[in-house]
């Protein structure tokens, strides 16, 4: 799994570098894609970032034409954030290579066995929000000293 998180970062790390976004940015969009319409505060929550920090973000992300602010129609003092669909294509073209590797390993198991992989991967990555949420909620006083 370490193997597999170090080499999607770098996957990544290369499609943002191409698409001119730094990684947080890049991140904090696909959080934006995946659960727009989505306001700031819900968005740093879920990226992990300082309000402070995601306004920059989100400054870079829109003056880039990659999302959009909008007032939220039940709330005009509020606002959400969306992706904006044609730049979001220029990033898929960008994991097109990736995309497609994956589609050929697929090839080589059945439904069941995909469904199987599936499964594990939801769980793994729910195991991983639990994880964060808990490191999240310890007081940074309670981290423990580097060894030396």
């Amino acid at each position: 799994m370490r193997d597999l998180r170090v080499q999607l970062s770098l996957l990544n790390h290369s499609v943002g570098m191409r698409a001119g976004l730094k990684d947080a940015d890049l991140d904090c969009l696909d959080l934006i894609s995946i659960h727009a319409p989505i306001s700031p505060s819900a968005l740093a929550t879920r990226a992990g970032l300082h309000p402070a920090t995601m306004t920059g973000i989100l400054d870079r992300l829109e003056s880039g034409g990659w999302i959009v602010r909008e007032r939220d129609p039940d709330d005009r003092r509020a606002v959400l954030l969306r992706a904006v669909p044609e730049r979001n294509r220029e990033l898929f073209q960008l994991y097109a290579g990736m995309n497609a590797l994956m589609d050929e390993l697929s090839s080589d198991y059945d439904r069941e066995q995909l469904e199987l992989i599936a499964a594990f991967l939801q769980r793994a990555t729910d195991a991983g929000a639990q994880a964060a949420e808990q490191l999240a909620a310890t007081r940074p006083t309670e981290t423990v000293p580097p060894k030396n």
